[in-house]
């Protein structure tokens, strides 16, 4: 399954697909742009009372070859075209962005999803729900893991269910998000803002491309499945959490979206829809839903996990390393992210990254820190003109930056000359 999701104003992509030199096809750009037309035209404007139809552009950066839904405006190309799954302001104009690789060429159903997600993202400001994001590294931990995916199995049940049991099922799952909330009440925070940008994206992907509400449904149920089987939850949890209570939502309430703001918290508003309150014990149905087996391989796991932070807090703390600017968009992959505490979290595997620093490549790991300012890669690295060159990361530098000391000895940065 491919889904999108931001960080601050970059995109960010959880990917299968492999970084390949791919032009952009043509023709198949063509039949992919009326695909995303009919489903735009079939809504109407229904779910969100503004059309989500608009201009779109898929782009290899690579190759530089890009395919436009409508003419593209004179001029230069923004920088970060072919870089990110993000809306871009292009000749006056907010555009849904693509990376041509990453769209799914023998998936209809995930590729629509893709497609109207993206749109959805260029017109969240208007409906003013696109709230800044921050790290969810709390939901690496045993306790953050355990408490999010009973959460998940009671909402899967509420699917299901109607009536008394769903309602049932709803306040246990609204228990879970209490008590994992109660373990960690400031980064918990940072839940609400993920879940109403890129689960309310996540959800519009889905709703658009269901064919019936009980299409929906099943959907739901199906990335509610899938997510449990993800390695690491941090960041990608509100894909599956939003579009559960979004579906929940339209069945209980189908006018609760009237009032949703940035700061809505979507399991609130199903509460105040539902006229529930979470079940008292969340200990005791936690019984419910495995509850005892899933404490045990979360324990096991999260012993493992011990040992593999050690290890990368020495790549990417205590050793040399090359720190970067945050600023940019980009696309990484978000399977396998591993949190540090106090430092931020890592991510392995096809990230790449554009800003006006220039710009990075990496496949072993890049740890991006709490509040997503910097960026850092691991050292040593050799210097080869403006490119930079690590163990499984290449840095190209944009004209007046340059290497400069980091904060230690050991350290490097990249700053604008002068500085």
């Amino acid at each position: 399954m491919i889904v999108s999701f931001k960080a601050l104003t970059a995109g960010l992509l959880i990917a299968t697909a492999q970084i390949d030199p791919t032009p952009v096809d043509q023709q198949r750009a063509e039949m992919y742009f009326r695909e995303g037309k009919e489903l735009c035209d079939r809504d109407s404007g229904h779910l969100w009372g503004v059309s989500l139809c608009g201009p779109m552009v898929f782009a290899d950066v690579r190759t530089r070859t890009i395919a436009t839904s409508q003419p593209a405006p004179p001029g230069e190309r923004p920088g970060s075209i072919g870089f990110a799954n993000a809306p871009i302001e292009w000749g006056g104009t907010r555009w849904a962005a693509y990376v041509w690789t990453f769209i799914p060429a023998d998936d209809r159903r995930a590729r629509d999803e893709l497609l109207m997600h993206e749109l959805f993202h260029r017109i969240q400001p208007q409906l003013g729900l696109f709230p800044q994001t921050a790290s969810t590294g709390h939901l690496d931990t045993l306790e953050g893991r355990y408490w999010l995916q009973l959460e998940w199995r009671a909402l899967a049940q509420a699917l299901r269910a109607s009536g008394s049991q769903r309602n049932r099922a709803l306040r246990d799952a609204l228990a879970f998000r209490r008590a994992r909330r109660a373990l960690f009440p400031d980064p918990a925070v940072n839940e609400r803002p993920n879940e109403i940008r890129e689960g309310l994206a996540q959800y519009t992907g889905t709703v658009m491309t269901a064919s019936s509400s009980a299409e929906s449904i099943q959907s739901a149920l199906d990335q509610l499945r899938g997510a449990e089987k993800q390695e690491s939850f941090v960041d990608a949890f509100a894909y599956t959490t939003g579009v559960a209570y979004g579906v929940l939502l339209d069945a209980i309430s189908p006018g609760w979206k009237s009032k949703l703001q940035a700061t809505s918290d979507l399991a609130e508003v199903l509460m105040t829809a539902a006229r529930i309150q979470p079940e008292k014990d969340a200990s005791s149905a936690a019984a419910r839903y495995g509850g005892i087996e899933l404490r045990a391989a979360e324990t096991e796991r999260d012993r493992k996990l011990t040992a593999r932070i050690a290890e990368l807090r020495q790549r990417f703390v205590d050793g040399p390393v090359l720190i970067l600017p945050g600023t940019g968009g980009g696309t990484l992959d978000i399977r396998g992210a591993v949190a540090i505490p106090g430092s931020g979290t890592v991510y392995f595997s096809s990230y790449r990254k554009a800003g006006d620093w220039g710009s990075i490549e990496a496949s072993t790991g890049v740890l991006v820190s709490l509040d997503r300012a910097t960026l850092t890669l691991a050292g040593p690295f050799r210097t080869e003109g403006r490119t930079l060159l690590g163990d499984g990361w290449t840095v190209t530098l944009a004209s007046g930056w340059v290497v400069r000391s980091g904060p230690r000895p050991s350290d490097s940065q990249v700053v604008l000359d002068g500085r």
